[in-house]
């Protein structure tokens, strides 16, 4: 289905559908570190915080006070596939686990799924892939705030216990300060081995 994409993210995917209608997305499929999260969405139509947007578009200021208002008024879901899961299945794969697992956490099965992007979950009921879904659909766009500030906060977590690396300001991805970290200091147990450098510096050593 072709839609006309607006400039900010709206309602017209949620109100094409009938029943419950839940927006899925995800965070850190790209970091060289931590865990791939996911968030599942069901708004309540009569209490959308305002400039909820595709996470990426948002500082961090706004997402994290979009986050709490995102949590205090709608059903909330979120998965989490780990790092050891992401090289036992690869990333794409644990991307799609983290999506389900945040699916069934909601309290309310939602009677329609909408993703971002173009893969499939597999969850069983009605899914509607969206490519750039977060730029689209409110509900997505909800979901990755979610998922966004979910994992930046673990990230920040991990950095007290792997202080050299700098996750709390990169979030794990491969940054010159996260490079500079793991050539001082090697691989962590939160290092994604599969990953192509990661696995050149163990090959390396």
């Amino acid at each position: 289905m072709v839609r006309e994409q607006n400039l900010f993210p709206d309602l017209s995917w949620e109100l094409s559908e009938e029943g419950i209608v839940a927006g899925v997305d995800e965070a850190g499929r790209g970091p060289f570190a931590g865990p791939v999260v996911a968030a599942a969405v069901i708004l309540d139509r009569t209490a959308i915080p305002e400039g909820v947007n595709d996470s990426k578009k948002l500082s961090k200021s706004r997402r994290e006070a979009l986050f709490d208002q995102i949590m205090s008024s709608a059903l909330v879901g979120i998965g989490i596939a780990s790092t050891a899961e992401i090289d036992e299945i690869n990333i794409l794969q644990a991307s799609l686990l983290a999506m389900r697992r945040a699916v069934s956490a909601l309290k309310i099965p939602p009677d329609v799924v909408l993703v971002d992007g173009n893969k499939d979950p597999d969850l069983g009921i009605k899914t509607r892939t969206i490519i750039k879904g977060d730029a689209i659909s409110l509900s997505i766009a909800a979901a990755s705030i979610v998922a966004k500030v979910t994992r930046d906060r673990k990230m920040c977590a991990y950095a007290e216990d792997y202080p050299h690396y700098g996750w709390e300001r990169n979030a794990g991805y491969g940054t010159a300060e996260h490079r500079k970290g793991l050539s001082l200091h090697g691989v962590t147990p939160l290092h994604r081995r599969s990953f192509a450098p990661i696995r050149k510096i163990l090959n390396d050593n």
